[in-house]
């Protein structure tokens, strides 16, 4: 067929059921059919498959789709089939003979277009059969995969360019919905696109509102999903991070909202993944709560909402993976709910991702010493046999650079059967042997028929086949089999369950094998760096779409309107410029002045808990027990509440002016970078946009407050210490809390869950007349004003008459641990009458210790309570020990569970307290002198 101008492209479309193309499309066409490469980054729901559909119909040959997910493929199939085109795919859901089957008619020229996935291409048989037919046109999808900087990198993407030579360089097309300048370039090269014509289509989607929240615990963020779902009908996709929080969360939904919902994630049987994809697009279905396996290329148009549960890894992930909903326009919302303590599962992916020289070593010595061949050790088992300090998947990722350097082969049973190589071009390996070899030599012949032209690849068949073939018991076909092995050129591999590993090299040392771990690095480095451009996307007040546009490449993109962030005022839209402001400045300098100070005068590092209670001037016990209440920086923040400086030390964090590093699993540490060593001491102005709350911003310029004092000088300090805020009108602040406390008895809620107390302290200070005043506001979102706004303006409004409000008691704004800021309910229907807790001194005077253990009381957990409180584990744990010395009941169950308690119950028993220390080598790996005290005085 003529591929010049005069081949009129609408004539194709009833087709698929089209009327029109959607925008850019044709042009795509049009180039793909003019025989050039060419790129194409359309976001999703933008027809990127017609691009490559429409030619297969128009083309005389093959269209080539490769494809990363068996799930896609079979979607895009079965629609097309039902369209009655001619279209099949292969992969590892089909028998060999169904495969065999669908490569002779691929050569024979029964089938236009083809999926496949990039494994396929390590078939010699596959390549034989597409070069028979002659591939008109290779389509590689999701083509950000090629890239190694891309982020679902998978080796087989990374060798297409090569097996496209292979193919004899066919015209290309690469397709993808999220890529960077820097994985566009890669792409190109990679795939060895010649002159390509590039096709951008733009990312913007006005049809998406796009929302941050950032609840303060776990307890909270579930309470702020269920607001979410309560007030979004429609089909929906909630993305969480591990596969026991997607079956964590799916409970939730289902038991608290009754809306039909299902799981996904690949630690589920293939039926159960399949049947929950399969419900879902018939809407049988209403939420899917899935790890990021789910949904690529799903083609459901009326997604109305995706929620982030956690963390997504890099911008690309997110706004592919939001860009799932509204894909027929209509309006439709995307929910990311972000928490500080995310980041740590993300860098978890990472390290495991990139698991370091010393982890890689370690895997190798390991399995090379296994006598089994093929060797069945699970992931898990290698990694607990090590006692590795990486996942699973990161003993998956050893292997397989272990499998790229040439010293093991990973291999995946094939139901049963056995599998065999035979790397040679001799017509016949029979001649290798001697004549006597008979059995031997019987089996070999047979294994050649089996084999064909199929050489230097695994092939895999039935033993039964074989025995049958040779006339020969198991046990003499097994010997010979075994035996055979003995030839170079031969590899024979018995059948196996699950996955297994052979052992190609044994000899080699590790120093010896060609692994290139500064690429690795450089790699691991550029996903910290997505990962904290992630994190400035959430702290960020200004516009959602505008900062993902800007991401990728588009610098003139302006505010889209109708983002939460747009919802605001222009004053909380806008940069902070931090570079005009000198109190911004100041607050600073002083964050990263106090890490150095506690690196240098204290000797050692601090995580942000113990950074942000030394900065405010806490009295926790631990700032004297470490002695981070004698250096100079202590206290210089006070007048900022324990949870804003921990979002300053993240934005600044995010602008690489201090870094988080793990010297120990699970304790990361806060330390000064050489450009924030630069920026505290002057050699270097502070450019950057600040990523943070724009009410912190205000707070900390002092918008709105009638205190004008610089920030961290001593009147400031003294002002802040005797009043908690000199500008909060205190009677109008505890109007708010017992409206609080009513509107929490009647919701059945926390009260911080009605709103946090930073908020109604700011509601006290601003005193706002109006509902677009209210909603500038830091915690008063859209929701909240439609919901509380009349209330709250109106209990303003009569601040200054005087109404019976009962005192409630409230949590001390000591300088304990910042009580104030730590948001524990005056009310709660969780939270029981103290019976044992308290003599009898006031409110006032209780201390920092009464608040932990009563919410320890009222059945929160010890982490529950560390993030609702914004203190660390420890300080828990510090707490729990001081209520004990002071009388009160403890119970070990409320710190201790599970084997850990089992450990503890049989090792420490009535040990004498002196002899403690010596028990700490015998208990779980992490236990804290600490924690064997605390549980020795529960015991007691």
């Amino acid at each position: 067929m003529s591929n010049d101008g005069s081949l009129n492209l609408e004539s194709y479309l009833p087709r698929f059921r089209l009327n029109s193309f959607r925008r850019g499309q044709e042009d795509v066409i049009s180039t793909v059919l003019s025989g050039r490469d060419c790129l194409c980054v359309m976001p999703t729901g933008g027809g990127k498959s017609l691009c490559y559909q429409l030619p297969a119909l128009a083309l005389d040959g093959l269209t080539l789709v490769v494809s990363p997910l068996i799930a896609l493929m079979k979607d895009q199939v079965d629609q097309l089939r039902e369209l009655g085109l001619p279209v099949t795919y292969i992969n590892s859901t089909l028998s060999l003979s169904e495969q065999n089957e669908r490569l002779d008619k691929i050569a024979a020229g029964e089938y236009s277009l083809a999926y496949v996935v990039p494994e396929r291409f390590r078939s010699s048989r596959f390549i034989e059969a597409v070069t028979q037919r002659g591939v008109k046109l290779l389509a590689v999808d999701e083509a950000h995969c090629v890239s190694e900087w891309g982020h679902d990198f998978r080796p087989d993407y990374a060798r297409l360019g090569h097996f496209r030579r292979k193919l004899g360089h066919p015209p290309t097309i690469a397709l993808t919905a999220t890529a960077t300048d820097a994985v566009r370039r890669d792409i190109i090269e990679q795939l060895d696109l010649v002159d390509p014509q590039t096709f951008i289509t733009g990312f913007a989607r006005d049809n998406l509102f796009y929302e941050v929240k950032r609840p303060a615990s776990d307890r909270e963020k579930g309470e702020d999903l269920l607001r979410f779902l309560q007030d979004t009908p429609g089909s929906g996709i909630v993305y969480a991070s591990t596969r026991k929080r997607t079956e964590e969360v799916a409970a939730i939904i289902g038991s608290s909202t009754g809306r039909r919902v299902a799981t996904y994630h690949a630690g589920m049987a293939p039926d159960r993944r399949r049947h929950a994809q399969e419900s879902f697009m018939k809407g049988s279905t209403e939420i899917v709560v899935a790890t990021t396996a789910f949904g690529m290329g799903i083609d459901k148009a009326d997604v109305r909402f995706v929620v982030h549960y956690n963390l997504p890894g890099t911008i690309e992930a997110y706004y592919q993976e939001a860009g799932r909903a509204g894909r027929d326009g209509k309006q439709s919302r995307c929910l990311f709910l972000y928490t500080a303590q995310d980041r740590f599962i993300q860098e978890f992916f990472i390290d495991s991702a990139y698991p370091g020289r010393e982890n890689v070593a370690k895997v190798y010595d390991y399995l090379r010493v296994q006598d089994d061949d093929p060797i069945e050790l699970t992931q898990q088992q290698i990694k607990d046999s090590l006692g590795l300090p990486i996942g699973a998947d990161g003993v998956g990722t050893c292997e397989q650079l272990l499998e790229g350097s040439g010293v093991l082969e990973r291999l995946v049973s094939s139901n049963n059967r056995a599998s065999v190589r035979l790397d040679s071009d001799l017509p016949t390996l029979v001649d290798l042997l001697p004549k006597q070899a008979k059995t031997q030599r019987r089996v070999l012949q047979a294994v050649e028929h089996i084999v064909g032209t199929r050489r230097d690849e695994l092939v895999s068949f039935n033993p039964r086949d074989l025995q049958m073939a040779t006339e020969l018991s198991h046990a003499a076909m097994s010997t010979a089999l075994r035996n055979l092995g003995d030839l170079e050129a031969f590899t024979y591999i018995p059948p196996f369950r699950g996955r297994a590993i052979r052992m190609v090299r044994r000899d080699q040392r590790f120093n010896q094998l060609d692994i290139d771990f500064e690429a690795l690095e450089r790699r691991k480095q550029s996903e910290y760096a997505k990962l904290n451009k992630v994190i400035s996307f959430a702290l960020s007040s200004n516009c959602r779409q505008r900062a993902i546009l800007r991401y990728f490449g588009e610098e003139n993109a302006q505010p889209c309107g109708h983002c939460d962030n747009c919802g605001h005022d222009v004053q909380n839209k806008a940069p902070i410029d931090a570079s005009s402001n000198g109190k911004i400045i100041e607050a600073v300098k002083i964050t990263l002045s106090g890490v150095a100070r506690v690196k240098k005068e204290i000797g050692f590092d601090c995580g942000k808990t113990l950074i942000a209670q030394m900065l405010c001037g806490s009295g926790a016990v631990r700032m004297e027990k470490l002695r981070l209440n004698t250096l100079s920086t202590f206290g210089l923040l006070r007048h900022l509440q324990q949870t804003e400086v921990t979002s300053l030390i993240e934005g600044l964090m995010v602008m690489d002016l201090l870094r988080q590093e793990s010297l120990e699993p699970g304790r990361p540490v806060v330390q000064l970078t050489t450009a924030g060593s630069e920026i505290m001491s002057g050699k270097k102005p502070l450019e950057d946009e600040l990523s943070i709350p724009a009410y912190l911003a205000r707070k900390i310029m002092g918008v709105g407050s009638t205190d004008s004092s610089s920030i961290g000088v001593p009147q400031a300090q003294e002002a802040s210490q005797s009043d908690g805020q000199s500008s909060i009108d205190k009677d109008l602040l505890t109007r708010l809390k017992a409206w609080r406390a009513q509107r929490a008895e009647e919701s059945h809620l926390p009260a911080y869950c009605i709103l946090q107390n930073s908020t109604i302290e700011e509601i006290a200070r601003c005193c706002p007349d109006t509902p677009e005043r209210l909603l500038a506001i830091g915690g008063m979102g859209p929701k909240r004003v439609e919901q509380f706004g009349g209330e709250l303006l109106a209990i303003v409004a009569n601040s200054s008459e005087t109404t019976e409000t009962p005192k409630l008691p409230e949590t001390p704004e000591s300088h304990e641990t910042l009580a104030s800021e730590t948001d524990v309910p005056e009310t709660s229907s969780r939270e029981p009458q103290p019976q044992r807790v308290e003599s009898n001194p006031s409110v006032s005077e209780r201390p920092s210790y009464y608040w932990t253990l009563r919410m320890l009381e009222a059945g929160f957990t010890s982490d529950e309570c560390a993030a609702v409180r914004g203190i660390s584990p420890d300080v828990v744990v510090d707490h729990a020990l001081q209520a004990v010395e002071n009388g009160h009941s403890v119970q070990a169950q409320w710190f201790f569970a599970g084997k850990k308690l089992e450990r503890l119950e049989e090792v420490v028993g009535s040990a004498d307290p002196s002899e403690l220390a010596l028990l700490l080598p015998m208990l779980p790996k992490g236990t804290r002198l600490e924690e064997v005290l605390l549980f020795r005085k529960c015991q007691s």
